[in-house]
């Protein structure tokens, strides 16, 4: 079985450790079977042997088998959001999010496309490839787009402007992360995305900033 290797969070008591530890080994053992024999052909109870727990163990971390591949996924929900509502006064919000995905980009993050370790790999493929998981993925990108504009909303008092802020931040963000998985896919290693993903960054952040302007003028 293959394990996530990631470090838990500093600050953890030694009980949410274990948790943190607890879900990361299950979510390991699972996407590892996900990927070996498809998504539909695995049970939860096969989940629970692989990770050397009990089935009840499984449904306290999580409530099906979705919530297994897509937990990494949804953890990152309120990511930007929180991003914007915690900016340095004088920041816009594009000057916040442009930030946090750089910041993102340079940690190599998982989050942003830009992690080519093995299981986080074949979770992307995985989710790719999965109907239900890939529709799931959408739903989590739709609802930080409007938790974002919720926040957005909350400052300005303007609720169309704040969706259609939210629309360009989160599909300019979503596009930049697509364009990372899709050379993970094709076998790039990170180091050889990370500069064209800083450039595509910068660029596409741009035209949020300043607008589009004479963009694709004939």
């Amino acid at each position: 079985m293959v394990e996530y290797e990631e470090s838990p969070p500093a600050g953890l008591g030694l009980r949410e450790r274990k948790k943190w530890q607890t879900r990361r080994r299950l979510m390991g053992a699972a996407v590892e079977l996900f990927t070996e024999r498809g998504f539909d052909k695995v049970s939860v109870a096969e989940i629970a042997e692989a990770a050397e727990v009990s089935k009840m163990t499984v449904f306290n971390h999580f409530g099906s088998k979705e919530d297994l591949a897509l937990g990494p996924v949804e953890e990152h929900i309120e990511d930007v959001v929180r991003a914007v509502r915690e900016r340095a006064p004088g920041d816009s919000a594009t000057t916040a999010v442009r930030r946090h995905y750089l910041a993102a980009v340079a940690a190599r993050d998982p989050a942003v496309g830009l992690c080519d370790r093995p299981l986080v790999v074949k979770l992307l493929r995985l989710i790719m490839e999965t109907p239900v998981l890939l529709n799931r993925a959408h739903a989590a990108l739709v609802r930080s787009s409007d938790l974002l504009a919720e926040a957005l909303y909350e400052e300005t008092g303007d609720p169309v402007l704040a969706r259609v802020a939210a629309a360009q931040l989160m599909g300019t963000r979503a596009t930049l992360v697509g364009e990372n998985h899709r050379r993970l896919l094709l076998g790039d290693p990170a180091e050889r995305i990370v500069p064209d993903a800083e450039r595509l960054a910068g660029e596409a952040f741009d035209l949020v900033e300043f607008g589009l302007g004479n963009f694709a003028t004939r």
